[in-house]
């Protein structure tokens, strides 16, 4: 009995993502992430699929990618912040704008210098499409470095000095901290201390510059001993609050870089018998939740936090899409407006009496 010979392929209809695959030698799921812009494709397996594609005349079923464009776009966000209130208020903004996007958000925590990029690598080789990078991870260099290595849209939120080719929200630090110095000055302070922030996050130096820009514009001279170290904690808020009111001359007024070292500083004056605002006004910066469950509320400057980590998850998605489609977007970087709020912890300096000296008759 002779065996039928098997005659060689013919096409019938339209050649099939099976048969782009055959001719460029990759797996089928190779050629979906090439037509859907996924990354971590190498370029010599990218220009296969495309001549596969371009020889074959392959058109992508209208149906399938319909159903694989309403896949919805896996955003990771990787967070480490020492401020609870600070990362609540992001993560509320960041979820409501999640859900309206129909992106599936992947959040995983880790340790600023030490195992972030284990993490981030992780997040990637799990498949998330884009990540969101908040304070402090927004200026971690190697983070960034890995971004771009590995192609991966990302969006930093709250750096003080974004890189240009970075994708950025934020707001203008420095201005918003010589606002609230100029007010400061305006109520009649002229010993003004200010607690630092992280100097590992540039938003920390920006602010910085913002508070002695201020002073310099007023003609008052900068002087070292009214500046402390803090790192946006509240117990380096402690710390530096203590440092600052042991001065022979103290502050009339501190400025605090974030309100959880602000409401460590108003606990620090009500430990040595200060009233806040009658014998020292006390500010923060941010406006989260800890501005006004403390008493009393805080005078602070109010960061629009929900709003920024919303404008940064809508950016983000942008970019994944544009990816997607071979269109990638350039980095941007949107600025948000910022609010000085007035509460119940300034006030005028207290107009102390002069200290008289006891006469021995």
């Amino acid at each position: 009995m002779k065996k039928k010979k098997t005659s060689p392929r013919v096409w019938k209809g339209a050649p099939t993502i099976s048969d782009v695959a055959l001719a460029a030698g990759v797996s089928t799921m190779t050629v979906s992430r090439v037509i859907n812009g996924a990354g971590n494709v190498k370029a010599k397996t990218l220009a296969a699929v495309d001549a596969a594609i371009a020889k074959l005349n392959y058109s992508p079923n209208p149906a399938a990618r319909s159903l694989a464009g309403a896949s919805p776009v896996r955003i990771g966000l990787l967070y480490s912040n020492p401020s609870a209130a600070y990362l609540s208020e992001f993560l509320v903004g960041v979820l409501e704008q999640a859900s309206l996007s129909h992106v599936q958000l992947i959040v995983e925590k880790c340790v600023a210098g030490s195992d972030e990029l284990r993490v981030a690598r992780t997040l990637i080789a799990d498949g998330a499409d884009g990540i969101l990078l908040p304070p402090p991870l927004c200026d971690s260099r190697p983070l960034l470095e890995l971004m771009t290595e590995s192609s991966m849209p990302c969006v930093v939120v709250a750096s003080g000095r974004p890189a240009r080719d970075v994708s950025a929200v934020s707001i203008d630090d420095y201005a918003a901290a010589q606002a609230m110095t100029r007010h400061l000055l305006e109520l009649g302070h002229a010993r003004i201390g200010f607690i630092t922030g992280n100097p590992d996050q540039t938003a920390s130096s920006r602010r910085q510059e913002g508070y002695q820009a201020a002073l310099i514009e007023r003609g008052i001279r900068v002087d070292p001993a009214l500046i402390a170290q803090g790192l946006f904690t509240y117990r380096s808020g402690l710390d530096a609050a203590e440092l600052l009111l042991r001065q022979p001359n103290p502050p009339t007024a501190i400025f605090a870089s974030n309100d959880d070292m602000a409401a460590a500083t108003v606990a620090v004056a009500h430990s040595q018998g200060l009233a806040v605002p009658s014998d020292m006004t006390v500010c923060g910066f941010d406006d989260t939740a800890m501005a006004t469950t403390i008493w009393p509320e805080l005078t602070t400057v109010r960061q629009p936090i929900g709003d920024m980590s919303r404008a940064a998850l809508d950016m983000l998605v942008r970019k994944v899409k544009a990816k997607r489609s071979r269109s990638p977007l350039p980095a941007g970087h949107e600025l948000l407006d910022f609010v000085l709020v007035r509460r119940q912890s300034d006030a005028p300096p207290r107009q102390r009496p002069p200290v008289v000296q006891d006469k021995h008759v």
